[in-house]
Formats: C-alpha cells, structure tokens, sequence
C-alpha cells in the first residue's frame, strides 16, 4: 500500500501506539483527541474535522457508542468522497449500525474494528481485528489492519465485529471466573496450584484464562497475575464488555444466564469491592479471600 493520509480519532493507551505504528510504516498519520494527548510521528489537529480532512480513512477509538456517534456526527460530513471509515471502538451492536448506515448514506465506507490484544498488542502492532462492514470497506481497510494486527476477520455486514467481539469477551468473563473459582477451590482442597496448572493446562479443563493469561501468580506463561494485577486488561474494562453482552441479549430476547452472572460479579468487584484499576483476573485473590457464605 503505498502512502495513505490517515485522520486518527482518539489517541489514548490503544489508539497512541495503533497511529504510531501506522506513521513508522510511511503513512502520513493526523491525530486529534480530546484529552490533548498525542502519539510520535503522528501529526497533531486541533478539532476531529481537521484531522480528517482530506484523509483517505479516518480511524476512531474512543471509549463507548455515545461519543462514537457525536464522534461520527462531525466527521462524517468533514470526509472526503469515497474515504472510509474504521471505528476500532468497542461499542454496542446498534451504534456501529447506525453509523455505518449514515456512512453509507454520504458514500463513505465504514468498518466497524473493534480489537483483541490489549495495550501490549497495540504497540506490537499483533492485535486482532473483528470486522464488520461491506466487502469493498473490508478489503480497502486490509492493508491498515496488516500493519496493526496479525490478523483481521471480516465477520459480516457493520455491527458484526462488535456482535463478534461481545460474545468472545463474554466468553472471557465466563471461563476466568470459573478458572479462579477452580484456584480457589483448589487452595482450600490442600492442592498445589502448579500441580493443578499442570492437569488442568493439558485436560479438558484447557482455556486461554488458564493456559496463556493464568490469574494464579507464578504459575503457567508471566501474566498481570506476577505484576500485582497491573491492569493488562483491567476489571472495569472487562464489566463494560460484560454489559454490552447483556445490552445485546435483551435486544434479541438471548438467553445468557452465565453472562449475566458474569457481569454481576465483576459489577461488585469494580463498584463495591477493590476491583476498580486492576486487571480482571484479580478476581482469584477475591474469591481466594471469600468463604461459602460471603
């Protein structure tokens, strides 16, 4: 691909190094976000609707569906002609719909992007891309996500990356709680964590909470569980999924009673507990901590 203008909306612990990455890769990138903050070798504008001005895409990453769609208001008739628009927000299923049918109301492509790898996998440039959008949106952005990612799958029509990542983080919530329960008990049942890492790691209990992101610290590949719960994808972040999931159930009348569970749990550990600014798998000193009755 060779040198594109790239407008990038957004430029915080995500977006800074997804622009960086962009710009080290000969693309002239501009940045705009409300916070002031800015990325290295990416240009700075003081509005949204400069950064997009004449840009062949526009990249968003911005916090939820609310500031996408004010997001949206104002540059999609700042956008030139044919560009595209790639929103890399994790946001509710309707938002992105919405915006991807103004989208393509003013003839602009919109790919809906949202990401899997966290703030390590942004500045790697290793992230995963769940897409959504036409064919054409799809294969215009490719070339962007190969520089940001390792790998992008076109889901559907726009909403289908958010639907995608809700019900793989949904998923995530799930199985992390039970792999801490699984710790938990097993403490109180006199078994030795790595002795049970060891079973469980290669039998059916097998899962990416326990074998690449283990919440017991010394135990199985280095994790936020050996850096004190240092946030690699914190607890709050995890129950704003959680939430979209269950946004999305009601929509369609789905039956997710584990996903529910889920977000309640996660809901009292970030706003009644000590789960606020720590990565999600704290919840094993939580319920290490916990008796039956608690």
């Amino acid at each position: 691909m060779s040198s594109t203008k790239i407008g990038f909306i957004g430029l915080g612990n995500m977006g800074a190094p997804m622009a960086h990455n962009l710009a080290k890769a000969g693309h002239t990138v501009v940045g705009f976000d409300t916070a002031g903050t800015i990325a290295e070798g990416v240009g700075v504008a003081l509005t949204a609707e400069a950064a997009c001005a004449d840009a062949d895409f526009v990249i968003t990453m911005l916090p939820n569906g609310a500031i996408l769609r004010s997001v949206a208001a104002q540059v999609l008739p700042a956008m030139k002609q044919g560009a595209t628009l790639i929103d890399c927000s994790t946001v509710d299923v309707e938002s992105a719909r919405d915006v991807g049918a103004q989208a393509a109301e003013m003839a602009l492509g919109f790919v809906d992007a949202p990401v899997s790898g966290g703030i390590g996998g942004a500045s790697a440039g290793t992230l995963t891309f769940m897409t959504g959008g036409t064919e054409a949106a799809f294969a215009a952005a490719k070339p962007l996500f190969d520089i940001m990612g390792q790998k992008a799958v076109h889901c559907g029509e726009a909403g289908a990356g958010q639907a995608a990542k809700i019900c793989n983080n949904m998923i995530l919530g799930a199985t992390m709680i039970a792999t801490c329960e699984a710790f938990a008990l097993a403490d109180k049942l006199g078994l030795d964590r790595q002795k049970m890492f060891d079973v469980v790691s290669t039998s059916s209990g097998y899962s990416w909470s326990m074998n690449a992101y283990c919440p017991a610290p010394g135990v199985g590949p280095t994790s936020p569980a050996d850096n004190n719960y240092k946030p690699g994808f914190a607890a709050e972040l995890m129950l704003k999924d959680l939430g979209l999931s269950q946004q999305a159930a009601e929509a369609v009348d789905a039956d997710t009673p584990m996903g529910a569970l889920a977000q309640a749990l996660y809901a009292k550990f970030v706003e009644e507990e000590d789960g606020r600014g720590r990565d999600f798998s704290a919840m094993l000193p939580r319920l290490a901590a916990r008796s039956r009755g608690m």
